[in-house]
């Protein structure tokens, strides 16, 4: 796709909430005392982006600032080599792999079937990061519902996750325990014992700043974790409204998180993991990552 008007145009069916977005504008922001350490490299997940060829998706997160892309599970090992070519052309890393079926096939299931598709996406997704030169592959571990219970959640998980263990220590690709709304791993000190209990630099923690909003602070949660922390999600909440909401713009006190991810010694990726929209939105959000990234 070439010109400025495909450009304008790419994501048209996302207007309105791009629309929405901008018009809230930044909000209010106070800057973090002291210059923020560590660098920190803005990326996005590959969705945000629209369905546009990779080669066109990764052109335009490049102009619009992004240095990097969380890509999806792909089972072609053809369609794989084909984003790493794309992505290398286009100046662009791809970063990590975001596992497409751990909440369809979770490693908490009670049904021997679900958990061998559940390792065997994890294997590709594991496959997929070696291809695109992506450290990490990011894991849903377990989900607790009305017919698992925490304690087998927690069971299970730690019973399967292992067997990925040497395949990722053969790959070097870590994989990366997220935090999301699975009612499971609901404190930093259990999130920090789960992932040390596996005792390999392979598996690491992938933390997502929004997610954790309506039982925590973001900040408590960098602090606890520490530098179990290999990766970065990055969304807004609003606690009072009970919704996600533009970045900056929620309950999160960002210099804080700033600030926090500096004490660790942080330094890598912060992905965007936002709805999708047009070219002006996906500005905007760059935009709000470089005043996080200042620690304003």
């Amino acid at each position: 796709m070439n010109g400025s008007i495909d450009r304008r145009t790419f994501l048209g069916a996302s207007l309105a909430a791009g629309g929405a977005f901008l018009a809230r504008g930044h909000g209010a922001a106070r800057a973090a005392e002291g210059a923020p350490a560590g660098k920190l490299r803005k990326a996005v997940v590959a969705g945000m982006l629209g369905k546009l060829p990779e080669a066109d998706r990764f052109t335009i997160a490049r102009d619009l600032g992004f240095e990097g892309i969380e890509a999806y599970t792909t089972d072609d090992p053809a369609a794989a080599e084909r984003m790493r070519a794309a992505a290398d052309k286009a100046g662009i890393a791809i970063h990590s792999v975001m596992n497409s079926n751990h909440w369809e096939f979770p490693l908490s299931s009670a049904d021997p079937k679900a958990i061998e598709k559940g390792l065997e996406g994890m294997r590709t997704s594991l496959r997929n990061a070696k291809v695109f030169g992506a450290d990490t592959v990011l894991l849903v571990p377990a989900v607790v519902n009305e017919k698992t219970r925490y304690a087998e959640a927690m069971a299970r998980s730690k019973q399967h996750i292992p067997q990925l263990i040497p395949l990722a220590e053969e790959l070097g690709v870590a994989i990366a325990i997220e935090n999301v709304w699975n009612k499971f791993l609901l404190s930093p000190l259990e999130f920090a014992d789960y992932v040390d209990g596996f005792k390999t630099p392979a598996v690491k923690a992938y933390f997502d700043v929004g997610n954790i909003v309506l039982y925590g602070y973001p900040e408590d949660w960098i602090r606890t974790l520490g530098r179990r922390i290999v990766k970065v999600h990055i969304k807004d909440f609003n606690r009072k409204g009970n919704q996600f909401v533009p970045l900056r713009e929620g309950s999160i006190v960002w210099p804080e998180v700033r600030r926090a991810l500096a004490e660790i010694g942080y330094s890598g990726w912060i992905t965007a993991e936002l709805g999708g929209g047009d070219e002006a939105y996906l500005r905007e959000v760059s935009k709000r990552m470089d005043l996080i990234i200042a620690g304003e």
